[in-house]
């Protein structure tokens, strides 16, 4: 996840993630006194204020917005459907690609719950 610049500054596999969104901190190792900020990794990570864009699926490069789209203007009312018209989740390289190095499905869920509201 890291850019070019940062990534031989990454000891070892042990790191946390912070998940406070107004904090400029990503990853970071309190043992060996490692963070890495925003600008130090490849992607916008989602849940941070500020994240432009906001990823819902970091493998098929799909929003927010776009989940939020599919459910408001299209109907879409479970991962299933909106993956169908958004084509999210079809790249699974979620280890590599998604910050939390998980599957996707979270956070596409919690963009359609997103949707639901305002509709």
């Amino acid at each position: 996840m890291m850019t070019d610049d940062y990534r031989n500054a990454v000891d070892g596999d042990q790191y946390k993630i912070c998940m406070n969104e107004d904090c400029d901190v990503i990853y970071y190792n309190l043992d060996k006194e490692i963070k890495f900020l925003k600008d130090q990794v490849r992607v916008p990570i989602w849940f941070k204020k500020d994240a432009d864009p906001k990823y819902a699926c970091y493998c098929s490069k799909v929003t927010e917005d776009q989940v939020i789209e599919a459910v408001v203007k299209h109907g879409a009312k479970t991962v299933k459907e909106v993956n169908a018209i958004t084509g999210a989740m079809k790249n699974s390289l979620c280890k590599e690609n998604n910050p939390l190095g998980v599957c996707c499905h979270k956070i596409i869920q919690e963009a359609i719950d997103k949707g639901l509201t305002m509709k």
